[in-house]
């Protein structure tokens, strides 16, 4: 281990500090945005972005087999109930964790016990939304994470699920915060929670986009195959700089459904009171940021990696900037989410995102139905080896 693992005192204090030291290292953005937040947000964020980012470490951990993340996702469940002592779980995967995981990650899974100490002293509402959430996220993405592969997930439905487990289920945990936070906005929760999982997705989406080919890299793709092909792209064949005809069509269609999302995620930011202007930052700045991503792939289909689309700390500091000044006004937001967009393609979203839908459902009834799958698949294979 290196000099960073060495234990803090489990005080609240010591805790709350580690925690403010820890996030820049492991996120710059949320380093960014977290900070807008009024104080009890703050903190309470920030202490579930860490716990989220925890189960990510496991998850993307090369060295561990579907077996041990299975084992490791569902104590760290238990630890966060405090149903298990969290610090030889810490010890135990933080050993194992490779060069692949980076030494801030390695730290912050060492770290576990502190950040929990952190947990313990949130709201009760507050703990059952971080629970929720990594009890979605960790079973979630190692359902997924079964079938990675560079052929990508099989139909852009598949695609909008593994997007809810990621990030929608986030969106949700983030509402149901604001939701305790403040009565004026728990009045309008019904409507921010019809938005929620759809900010989630635009900003996922464009993470997808923006780090395919450092996915495909590692063995992964979340590329839907039946939009590909529609476009006759074949994914499982995808080279970096060397991209098939059809291609750039697939691609804009897909900035294109993520563009509709982001306007989901300007029109739940507007929910939220005016007075509030930390809360409507936050959402803000992340909205921002996504867009001029979405700007970059659009002009740059011919992308090999990442950092060809990556946005310059210039155009990050015009947008916070400009979010600011018409940060209480409505009418300015929306003017200025129209004019980043213009130029932008604007794909319709399938009926299941209209606003009386029950999105949280049909990914549910997804997800039975591929352990379904798996459970006709495995049986089938028994019954031929017998």
């Amino acid at each position: 281990m290196t000099k960073t693992d060495t234990a803090i005192p489990s005080t609240t204090e010591a805790a709350d500090r580690y925690q403010d030291a820890i996030l820049p290292k492991v996120s710059r953005t949320f380093a960014l945005t977290i900070p807008q937040l009024p104080a009890p947000l703050c903190r309470a964020v920030g202490n579930a972005y860490l716990l989220c980012r925890i189960a990510d470490t496991v998850e993307d951990e090369p060295a561990l087999s579907a077996e041990d993340k299975r084992r490791y996702e569902e104590a760290l469940i238990d630890a966060v109930n405090l149903r298990i002592d969290p610090a030889p779980l810490a010890a135990e995967v933080a050993s194992r964790l490779s060069s692949a995981t980076l030494d801030a990650e390695r730290e912050l899974f060492a770290q576990l016990p502190t950040v929990l100490d952190v947990t313990r002293t949130l709201r009760p509402a507050q703990q059952a939304a971080i629970e929720n959430c990594l009890r979605i996220m960790a079973s979630g993405m190692h359902d997924f994470q079964i079938d990675a592969g560079v052929q990508g997930l099989a139909t852009l439905q598949e695609l909008d699920h593994y997007c809810y487990i990621v990030a929608g289920c986030v969106g949700d945990l983030l509402t149901d915060m604001f939701v305790d936070f403040d009565p004026e906005i728990a009045a309008r929760g019904d409507a921010m929670r019809r938005l929620s999982v759809s900010f989630g997705q635009g900003l996922q989406m464009t993470n997808i986009l923006k780090d395919q080919w450092e996915d495909r890299r590692r063995g992964a793709c979340w590329l839907p195959r039946d939009l590909m092909q529609r476009h006759g792209v074949d994914l499982a064949g995808l080279v970096p700089g060397s991209t098939p005809p059809g291609y750039q069509a697939a691609l804009d269609e897909l900035i294109g459904i993520a563009v509709s999302h982001l306007s989901n995620a300007l029109e739940y930011t507007l929910l939220i009171p005016a007075r509030h202007a930390g809360i409507r930052r936050f959402c803000l700045w992340a909205l921002g940021m996504a867009v001029l991503t979405l700007q970059n792939l659009h002009t740059t289909p011919g992308f090999s990696g990442g950092t060809e689309v990556k946005i310059t700390r210039k155009a990050v500091r015009r947008t916070i900037m400009l979010s600011n000044i018409a940060c209480r006004h409505d009418w300015a937001l929306r003017g200025m989410f129209k004019w980043a967009t213009r130029k932008l393609p604007r794909t319709p979203l399938a009926k299941e995102w209209s606003a009386s839908a029950d999105i949280r459902q049909l990914w549910t009834r997804t997800a039975v139905s591929r352990q379904s799958e798996r459970m006709r698949d495995l049986a089938d294979a028994t019954h031929g080896a017998g």
